[in-house]
């Protein structure tokens, strides 16, 4: 007896319990290998920063993409042999001449507070003491870990050789197969909701990476607008601090004001006096300068570099601050407003989700005027249509209309 042959069916219950299992297994999977993701998640973020740069060039050039993932290959080795070549030399030398002047720059702390150990503000005495000793123990703390904690940033010689290599080879393929990976993707999203979760992965996307993107050329802009003045002034350790300064600006409040008091604590105590100027003018000057060009990063640059995608209230952007730090130290202060940004997405989604709305993730307009609509659109006109035209936005010609009737 010939015994029939039936798929397996999972039900409602089956399908939730596996789920669960798979994601448990993944979550400790990568918990256990977390020593290995840097070069991938490295890999993973460089292939979707220079994914539509590579895609433009390849459309509009007619060419194959594996040509310009070689000439991007090919400058990006050029820019940092040449930042190696002239600033990797000043900046060790700063670096190492910063160890050397600790001692100095302790003794210079404990005069300073030996000096004025008392501030007298409304009536109000403060004892300075217990925080020259803070501060004393916080530079000597600094001092002593500096020759250590650099170098142990970087792995022995095969490591770094070795996750340099898969780096590389993850980008390259990354950004060769971006777009088959990606139709591969939306592939497993049932065929009904494909267009709409496109949308809103395209409004996610817009989002992420125009804050990405715009924080990188922050970074090297404010750096770059910084070492000019600072290195005019003649303060020492000019490059370190401008360097410093460009990476805590994408650290919103919090990032520009500390930039700010490490210049400020770098004049006064650097010892000599440029261009005459004593070490609290000078230290004002550097105040004046930072809150200077604060007022340029907001009104100017951040506009036109970031824009204004973020759309998060100021007291939610203090949230995610220290919630990030809070969960995920440094790096939670750096990806704290993107992923809250993200958030933001996710529970308008949801929301609407829970409420019946039929109000759609509307993606940025990709297509200039006259453009041809893309099939995704056209597949979900039968599913619009009668929604506009119960809204009274769409009438059907009389034309087609009269045939129809006489088709009956």
């Amino acid at each position: 007896m010939e015994i029939e042959s039936k798929p397996i069916r999972l039900s409602t219950r089956g399908k939730v319990v596996t789920i669960a299992i798979i994601t448990l297994l993944t979550i400790f999977l990568l918990h256990e290998v977390e020593h290995v993701l840097g070069p991938f998640i490295a890999a993973i973020i460089t292939a979707y920063l220079f994914n539509p740069l590579i895609g433009f060039v390849s459309r509009r050039t007619n060419t194959n993409r594996i040509i310009w993932i070689v000439v991007l290959y090919v400058l990006a080795g050029a820019l940092i042999y040449g930042v190696t070549t002239f600033m990797w030399p000043r900046i060790t030398a700063q670096y190492y001449g910063l160890i050397n002047q600790i001692p100095t720059i302790v003794t210079t702390i404990q005069n300073l507070f030996g000096e004025n150990q008392e501030l007298h503000f409304g009536g109000v005495v403060f004892d300075l003491t217990p925080i020259a000793e803070e501060i004393a123990n916080f530079a000597k703390n600094i001092g002593g870990q500096l020759p250590t904690a650099v170098p142990s940033l970087v792995f022995s010689a095969v490591e770094t050789v070795v996750y340099l290599l898969v780096y590389l080879i993850i980008t390259f393929y990354l950004l060769l197969q971006a777009e088959q990976l990606m139709q591969w993707l939306y592939g497993l999203i049932p065929a009904p909701y494909r267009a709409e979760i496109r949308g809103l992965v395209r409004e996610v996307d817009h989002v992420l990476s125009a804050y990405i993107r715009g924080q990188l050329v922050l970074i090297v802009v404010m750096s770059v607008l910084m070492y000019i003045p600072l290195s005019i002034l003649g303060i020492r350790y000019a490059l370190l601090i401008a360097i410093l300064s460009g990476i805590l600006e994408i650290i919103p409040f919090i990032g520009p004001w500390s930039a700010a008091g490490i210049a400020i604590f770098a004049a006064l105590i650097q010892g000599h006096e440029p261009f005459g100027l004593s070490g609290i003018v000078l230290a004002g000057v550097i105040g004046l300068i930072y809150l200077v060009m604060r007022l340029m990063e907001d009104n100017f640059i951040i506009p036109t570099l970031v824009g204004h995608f973020v759309k998060l209230h100021p007291a939610i952007i203090i949230f995610a601050i220290l919630a990030g730090a809070a969960l995920g130290g440094a790096f939670g202060l750096f990806v704290a407003i993107p992923v809250a940004a993200v958030i933001r997405i996710l529970l308008v989604y949801i929301y609407n989700k829970l409420i019946d709305s039929d109000m759609p993730i509307t993606p940025h307009n990709d297509n200039p005027p006259g453009a041809k609509v893309s099939e995704e659109v056209s597949q979900n006109a039968p599913v619009a249509a009668p929604q506009a035209a119960r809204q009274g936005r769409l009438r059907t010609p009389k034309g087609v209309r009269g045939a129809r009737i006489a088709k009956r």
